[in-house]
């Protein structure tokens, strides 16, 4: 293949390190360079293809370590094909996804991971990498783990909710812990006490309480933090690092915060949807509620700054999305009369980057630490970094090109997932990703989709890098 140069001219440089006036060359696919703009070796440059960037910021691609494209839940499955998803992300400035694949109980790790590979493979419109979700502890699959980690499939999930489903008891975390702390993978846990959750919904649901605002009700903030304590204590016996995903309750942050300033290896997630919006959204009449169906559960509003807080003193280091759409009509409706049925989880891959923008200008991160917890922080938990994450020579050319003055009001009529609602329905925000390069090649240009489904490709990971 011909070597192809792109430079990119006159706009503000931000990673998570610095922000600098620079321009960018990119060739073959890489950040061959930055130089101040103006100065003579910037001036010096030739290109194939130039972007004007002046007035724009130019950021690291983002990093999305929590999607569920394709994933089955309750009979149904997340709306998002890899294809649609990955095409959503880039539109909304995010150039890698991590993805979860899916051991089925009775099967073994590889025969989820083929599976995932398959749905993925052709698919993509930006690049991707696979977590693992170990839904059955057994000295098979607790083998397999090594196996995976040297082919860089580093993070595997455990749940302590969903029994029947994902469900796993403390003695099989324990297990898996353990394989962790030998074979250098990180645990990632969903938090919450199922067993009495479970409890909770067979009461409410014989008390005819069947709206979806119970959803939040029942999973309640004390069997988060509760699960938070638990899975943190199990990880010090092990002996192994764990990160906590969707973050959603002060308690449960608070746990993680206490870990932390211990000194141990705890790490924590949180979701633009728990930073921006509420059981508000959940208890809207007419079912509407459905639509903010996700566990963790959206929480009372006063919960927001506590996760804000984390954001800013890096006892919280990423903000995923937990992107798992599912349709209003014939999706979510599903538990018109059973809240217990209505499929969890939140469409949101396209807007994370621009909502963490708006928080820039509401003054609850900085714009440097916007990059660190949409970029730079994702790729370092899970063994991306410096390949993406941040704009150096080297690193993979995932740039996006960021117009921070544009207003915008996020809508379902306007988005590109494939979902027939919007969580962020009428609200309205300033900045949105005007060009998108993944790997060199523009995806999104000025605000049109030039990409292709194949385009992205399949990236193995190392170790997380916070640990080394």
């Amino acid at each position: 293949m011909s070597s192809t140069r792109t430079l990119i001219r006159g706009g503000l440089v931000v990673t998570a390190a610095e922000e600098t006036h620079a321009d960018v060359l990119v060739e073959d696919g890489r950040i061959a360079a930055l130089a101040a703009h103006g100065s003579t070796v910037a001036e010096g440059w030739t290109a194939d293809r130039t972007i004007d960037a002046a007035g724009r910021y130019v950021v690291p691609g983002g990093v999305d370590a929590h999607t569920h494209m394709e994933m089955p839940f309750g009979g149904t499955f997340a709306s998002d094909t890899f294809e649609t998803g990955t095409r959503a992300a880039a539109w909304g400035g995010t150039t890698t996804i991590v993805d979860f694949a899916v051991q089925t109980k009775g099967r073994s790790l590889h025969a989820g991971l083929d599976a995932w590979y398959a749905k993925a493979d052709g698919k993509c419109a930006v690049d991707y990498a696979f977590h693992m979700i170990l839904s059955d502890v057994t000295e098979r699959s607790l083998k397999e783990m090594d196996r995976l980690v040297e082919e860089g499939i580093t993070s595997f999930k455990l749940f302590m909710a969903y029994p029947g489903v994902f469900y796993s008891d403390d003695g099989q975390i324990l297990r898996a812990m353990q394989r962790s702390a030998d074979n250098g993978g990180l645990i990632m846990m969903h938090a919450e006490n199922g067993i009495a959750i479970d409890v909770l919904v067979e009461q409410a649901l014989a008390a005819g309480h069947t709206d979806p605002r119970y959803h939040g009700e029942v999973r309640k903030v004390l069997l988060e933090a509760e699960a938070t304590h638990r899975a943190i204590q199990l990880a010090r016996v092990a002996g192994a690092p764990l990160y906590v995903v969707h973050v959603s309750a002060d308690e449960a942050a608070a746990e993680i915060a206490a870990a932390r300033a211990k000194g141990l290896p705890v790490f924590g997630e949180t979701c633009p949807q728990y930073l921006f919006l509420s059981t508000d959204d959940l208890a809207e009449p007419d079912f509407q509620g459905a639509k903010y169906v996700c566990s963790t559960p959206l929480r009372p509003r006063e919960h927001q700054e506590a996760l804000w807080r984390g954001l800013r003193t890096d006892d919280l280091q990423v903000v995923s999305t937990d992107h798992c759409p599912f349709c209003f009509v014939g999706q979510k409706e599903l538990g018109r009369d059973d809240f217990s049925k209505i499929p969890n989880g939140l469409p949101g891959v396209e807007h994370r980057m621009d909502l963490l923008h708006q928080a820039v200008l509401d003054g609850h991160i900085s714009r440097r630490r916007w990059i660190e917890i949409a970029c730079a922080a994702p790729a370092r938990m899970f063994g991306l970094y410096p390949k993406k994450g941040t704009i150096a020579p080297g690193a993979d050319a995932d740039v996006v090109i960021y117009d921070p003055t544009v207003e915008q009001t996020l809508s379902a009529a306007t988005h590109h997932m494939n979902v027939d609602y919007s969580a962020y329905e009428g609200r309205r925000i300033t900045g949105q990703v005007e060009t998108v390069l993944s790997r060199g090649e523009v995806v999104i240009d000025r605000r049109e989709y030039v990409g292709r489904a194949g385009h992205g490709q399949y990236v193995p990971r190392g170790t997380c890098q916070y640990l080394r």
